[in-house]
């Protein structure tokens, strides 16, 4: 897989427009779908409010963010009502974040989050524009990066180097079952899965999960039964063929095949 960008054939004075066609086409080029393993994804047309490519094949779509700096904590998105409403619709894209070098113009990073990692709670609320803005009243929103699971951010090239396909679809796979859950469930397992993401892969007992009980608690205010609820989802995730359960009240995550 080669990594340097195309010059586009049409000049542009920014430099963010012309990394902006330059990993618009990179992705169009050499990236595959990691859902249904087509060898491409396809280009939408320009200017659609959420998603940026999509796979012919099994219609997942994704959006694209590019930034020359590694990701942070949380990610700048568009409206929030948007994305709300996006979040409960079918066609929810997933999310490809690049990081390339603008010197070599070439690819650092690729990292795909799933979609079934979009629930509202990793969605923040900004605060809406002042009325000297122009566009007074506005609410945009941020993507919580740091409330995905490491399940949940898939590496495609990491530090320059591709990750294999083969690993890639077996990470993809291994979480799919969280597309069957109801949207109102979905973000207590992703909660409980970043308790298990603590461990690795060895083995855990069932209090040490309950060690997570007022983090939990503070982010479920709502809920007045949350060691119930922590072991419901740790049967949910034994279920899924995420956890595997070695004896009462042990657990170890089942680690993807290929890695």
């Amino acid at each position: 897989m080669k990594f340097g960008f195309k010059e586009p054939t049409t000049s542009y004075v920014s430099g963010s427009q012309r990394a902006r066609v330059w990993t618009e086409q990179w992705v169009s080029e050499w990236l595959y779908c990691p859902n249904c393993g087509n060898p491409e994804i396809l280009q939408f047309p320009a200017n659609l409010p959420v998603a940026d490519f999509y796979c012919p094949r099994c219609n997942d779509q994704y959006e694209l963010k590019s930034q020359k700096k590694a990701f942070g904590a949380k990610l700048a998105n568009g409206a929030y009502a948007t994305k709300m409403e996006r979040l409960r619709s079918a066609s929810n894209p997933n999310l490809l974040l690049l990081s390339y070098d603008a010197t070599s113009a070439s690819v650092r990073d690729i990292c795909i989050i799933p979609k079934h990692f979009f629930v509202p709670e990793i969605v923040e609320r900004r605060k809406p524009l002042a009325a000297s803005a122009r566009r007074a009243g506005w609410i945009g929103s941020n993507i919580l990066l740091s409330r995905v699971p490491v399940s949940g951010r898939i590496h495609i090239v990491q530090g320059g180097i591709v990750v294999p396909r083969e690993n890639v679809l077996e990470q993809w796979r291994q979480t799919l079952f969280l597309r069957a859950q109801p949207a109102e469930t979905r973000g207590w397992l992703i909660e409980v899965m970043k308790c298990v993401d603590v461990f690795g892969d060895r083995e855990f007992g069932i209090d040490e999960i309950y060690a997570f009980e007022p983090m939990l608690a503070q982010l479920y205010p709502g809920n007045h039964n949350v060691r119930p609820k922590i072991r419901q989802q740790l049967q949910v995730l034994r279920d899924s063929g995420y956890l595997e359960f070695l004896a009462r009240g042990r657990y170890r995550r089942i680690q993807p095949k290929n890695l």
